[in-house]
């Protein structure tokens, strides 16, 4: 195919996602308000906890196999490389730019992870039904590629969830945790005699003594609870061994924050690797004949309308970001866009033609297409619902959103025609 042709069928697809993000913006105009901020934050709730898992599961269940997972091996490793190159250059991009310490884990989840999930399910099964398509057949090519994107999107999920929800996470609670540590000290300037704060009440003097004794006792604070372990003239209080090993499992749980790890996105992965692995569960499921065949059918159902609902949502999150800077510096903005765009694609090729060389990746070039597709893909989606869900730089994520979205339309279609 020639070079034009080439552009051709990459830009189309790009072109469908950037209809439905125009659309979302218009959605969430003011004047407009079908899509405002408060009915932005019920639909990523609904997406994050119905449509993405509906998606992933049903994606999975009706592709994965045996065969697939022994053919397909390379996917989620070559996926956790992006993680893991984007997560390091982003690490110094952090240091090189000094980023302020709210937006740390905001550039560190820009930077590392890829809209590995929606993009490749929306541009692959596309680029297979344009016509001169350099992939073959477009049934077949469909088929496979909508297989192939569909495992990209639950790895993806399964990283995102795993790696990036945690990363804002940790950041948002350092943060937290300086203003609190600034608010106590301030506390602690204006105390009276015996270490404790000295109370003011109305039309009375100023009481100096302390709350709580200050002999033998101490206070010790873990995981945002206070144990107070004072020792009394008549005995002290002894706490058994069953107590403290609960104790420390709470915090161990706690640290591990094991409902972020198994997230409704990895819950759903592991269901669908299951129903697809499973012979006996695969053929109740899946397949017309199969008994429980509506089950499969009503989870596709839900699952299609992830790809537009979020496309729209992410167009309504980028309004935000034409209002205004909202206090990220450009050079920030910048340096996402050159680790996405540049450096990013470039050693994904020099990865991918490395592993090929060496047996690593089988021959199939749709399958080679999707690994180098997944270091050329703007920021993941779903880190503006992260952000949202902890309050962490949201408005920020908005300028990043906007700035890696809007360069999408050149950058994915030039990157996509290099591919090919």
């Amino acid at each position: 195919m020639r070079i034009l042709d080439l552009f051709v069928v990459a830009s189309m697809p790009i072109m469908k996602v950037l209809m439905l993000t125009a659309l979302g913006s218009f959605l969430a105009l003011d004047r407009v308000d079908v899509m405002g901020e408060s009915a932005r934050k019920q639909l990523n709730n609904v997406v994050f906890f119905v449509f993405n898992p509906a998606l992933v599961s049903s994606s999975l269940a009706k592709t994965v196999t045996f065969e697939s997972i022994v053919l397909l091996w390379f996917m989620p490793f070559n996926i956790l490389l992006t993680f893991i190159i984007g997560t390091a250059i982003g690490w110094l991009l952090v240091k090189i730019t000094k980023a302020p310490q709210h937006l740390r884990g905001l550039i560190l989840s820009c930077c590392a992870a890829g809209n590995v999930g929606h993009l490749p399910l929306i541009v692959v099964p596309a680029i297979c039904r344009e016509k001169g398509s350099p992939f073959g057949a477009p049934d077949i090519c469909h088929t496979y590629g909508t297989a192939y994107a569909s495992l990209s999107m639950a790895i993806g999920a399964i990283y995102l969830w795993s790696v990036v929800y945690n990363v804002v996470r940790v950041s948002s609670a350092k943060v937290n945790k300086e203003v609190n540590g600034d608010d106590s000290t301030r506390v602690m300037k204006s105390t009276g005699t015996g270490g404790m704060p000295s109370p003011t009440l109305p039309d009375q003097q100023n009481y100096t003594e302390p709350l709580l004794p200050s002999k033998n006792c101490s206070i010790s604070v873990c995981t945002h609870e206070l144990s107070f372990s004072c020792a009394k003239s008549k005995g002290t209080v002894k706490v058994s061994d069953f107590d403290k090993i609960w104790q420390y499992l709470r915090i161990i749980s706690r640290k591990l924050n094991l409902k972020a790890i198994f997230a409704p996105s990895t819950t759903a992965a592991f269901i669908g690797f299951t129903i697809g692995l499973v012979p006996q569960i695969r053929n109740l499921i899946i397949s017309g004949n199969a008994p429980f065949h509506v089950v499969q059918d009503s989870a596709l159902l839900l699952g299609d309308a992830a790809i537009p609902i979020v496309t729209l949502i992410v167009g309504g999150n980028l309004l935000r970001g034409l209002k205004g800077p909202a206090g990220i510096c450009m050079s920030l903005v910048i340096g996402v866009i050159a680790v996405r765009y540049v450096l990013l694609p470039l050693l994904g090729i020099v990865i991918i033609k490395t592993a090929v060389r060496f047996g690593l990746v089988h021959s199939d070039p749709l399958y080679q297409f999707i690994l180098l597709l997944h270091y050329a893909l703007p920021p993941a989606m779903n880190i503006g619902t992260i952000t949202q869900l902890f309050r962490a730089g949201e408005s920020e994520c908005s300028v990043i959103m906007l700035w890696t979205y809007g360069l999408a339309s050149i950058s994915l279609t030039l990157w996509s025609t290099a591919f090919l």
